[in-house]
């Protein structure tokens, strides 16, 4: 057998710099390459764990700050989101020519296979593309992949795969996949690859979506909504974004789609759906929720299927049976998927709980109103005392046009705290983004209990003053909060009358 990637890549490319290493997704990609066998260092403006002990964990070598003298001469430079048009290690790759790419470029180069499964959608992508990549590993078929989260399993979140290369006299009587053990026979399965589709926007250079660069062949659907108002500032402009995608899939290629995305809006000719309905291909149903996880049944046709996962909410058994039709099509035993889906332990922030004792704490990237609207209803079916959300929200839903999306968003929670928000760099030109204030009097039109503390300190000493036993905190935000969820939990592992709270 033999890595197909190492051997012809090598030759050329050795070391990747990566700035910006310190997102979710580039330091996936890092450690993947690091893996393979390359050279590989990075940047970025700070460094917060789990990224950063994971990028210790594979001896990555990364420093804070951008300082072009530690970059050395890269054979190619990943280019971040973060890499502003004055940042000095981007004005370097341009001033002396450095090849560069973006990751989405670096993804569509090295990752993506003739079978190229992708999951996109407003929400749900990052879960279903974790779970699905989980899922054809665990079925011996090798996937190269990425998705945008951490696995809770000792699972890594990008891999380049493996492709096998069998010669004529292979084929014809030596069989060097008789030695792999768990390896499917076929070579077919050596050719797939699952990919994250994040609609956002590739790089400063290029506006288009990410997913238009995976060349889809199998695509999930899981859900359209109206995100991302800074880079879609229309309803329609998002939705074109997607409409172009489903095109991109060709005649013979496989289309699953959640039931509630429209086939009139979307032109989708033949496709598998999913869903609650009776009239989709795989329904999902009789859902038993705890706060371990849940059970549910698929059916198809005349069949019935048990699962169960290591998850909660009824959305995870929505994106399970969104996974299972699309495997389930591709030829995977159920026997197998729902096997591997069990061992599944699910993603930190989506829905992590962080600590239970009096107080139970959640950590979610529901960064949309939309998002944090899901993972709301999902604890008060879990949970019947108060919920208190500290709500952070992503760079498009800080502006005019996301108002309308806030109205009774948080009817789930008892109460909502907006802490200071994460300062915004404006374009030329640029009116500015909402502050937390002004974010709060927005929720509070349809929320009758709202609060902006705008210092980290006072806003923790108050979720310590005002929960009592059983009550769930839950912070929702794609932003690390400054440390306050791991300052929260520390006070409330000390007793009563010493929570000393560090100073932040």
């Amino acid at each position: 057998m033999e890595n197909r990637f190492r051997r012809t890549q090598t030759n050329f490319m050795k070391h990747i710099h990566f700035i910006g290493i310190c997102g979710v997704a580039m330091s996936a990609l890092a450690i993947a390459f690091k893996k393979a066998g390359f050279e590989v260092s990075g940047s970025d403006a700070g460094f917060f764990s789990p990224v950063s002990t994971n990028l210790e964990k594979h001896k990555i070598n990364f420093y804070p700050g951008w300082h072009p003298e530690k970059m050395g001469t890269p054979d190619l430079v990943v280019i971040g989101n973060v890499a502003s048009s004055t940042n000095p290690e981007w004005l370097h790759v341009q001033k002396n020519n450095l090849p560069y790419k973006s990751y989405p470029e670096v993804i569509a180069k090295y990752f993506v296979k003739d079978n190229s499964i992708v999951c996109a959608g407003t929400y749900g992508k990052t879960t279903t593309s974790a779970l699905l990549s989980f899922v054809l590993t665990e079925c011996g078929y090798n996937p190269s992949y990425m998705f945008g989260g951490i696995a809770t399993n000792d699972f890594d979140s990008a891999s380049l795969g493996t492709t096998v290369i069998l010669t004529l006299n292979e084929v014809k009587g030596k069989d060097p996949l008789n030695k792999i053990k768990g390896i499917p026979r076929s070579t077919q399965n050596y050719n797939w690859s699952v990919l994250e589709g994040d609609e956002y926007k590739t790089a400063r250079w290029d506006n288009g979506a990410k997913f238009f660069h995976y060349q889809p062949t199998h695509l999930l659907l899981t859900a359209i909504e109206w995100d991302h108002a800074d880079v879609y500032p229309t309803e329609k402009s998002y939705f074109k974004a997607f409409e172009k995608l489903i095109k991109m899939v060709p005649e013979k290629g496989l289309i699953v789609a959640n039931e509630n995305i429209s086939d009139i809006r979307y032109q989708i000719a033949d496709r598998i759906t999913y869903g609650k309905s009776d009239s989709v291909d795989y329904k999902y149903s009789d859902i038993k929720q705890t706060k371990n996880g849940i059970k549910f049944k698929i059916t198809h046709h005349d069949n019935c299927y048990l699962l169960s996962a290591q998850m909660i909410g009824d959305y995870i058994a929505e994106n399970i049976c969104g996974i299972f039709a699309l495997v389930h099509q591709i030829g995977i035993e159920p026997d197998k998927t729902i096997t591997a889906i069990s061992k599944f332990k699910g993603l930190k922030r989506r829905l992590e709980k962080r600590y239970e004792g009096k107080v139970i704490v959640f950590d979610d990237i529901a960064h949309s109103p939309a998002k944090a609207k899901f993972t709301l209803a999902t604890l008060r079916k879990i949970y019947n005392d108060k919920i208190l959300a500290i709500f952070e929200p992503n760079t498009g839903n800080r502006q005019p046009q996301s108002e309308t999306h806030y109205n009774e968003a948080f009817q789930n929670a008892d109460e909502v705290i907006i802490p200071r928000l994460t300062k915004l760099k404006l374009k030329p030109g640029e009116e500015p983004h909402w502050e937390g204030d002004k974010l709060a009097q927005v929720i509070g039109q349809t929320h009758k209990n709202v609060k902006y503390i705008g210092d980290d300190k006072t806003l923790i000493e108050y979720i310590i003053k005002n929960t009592t036993n059983n009550d769930v905190v839950v912070f929702l935000g794609s932003h690390g909060f400054r440390g306050m969820i791991d300052d929260l939990i520390t006070c409330l592992r000390q007793p009563p009358q010493s929570r000393p709270l560090r100073p932040l």
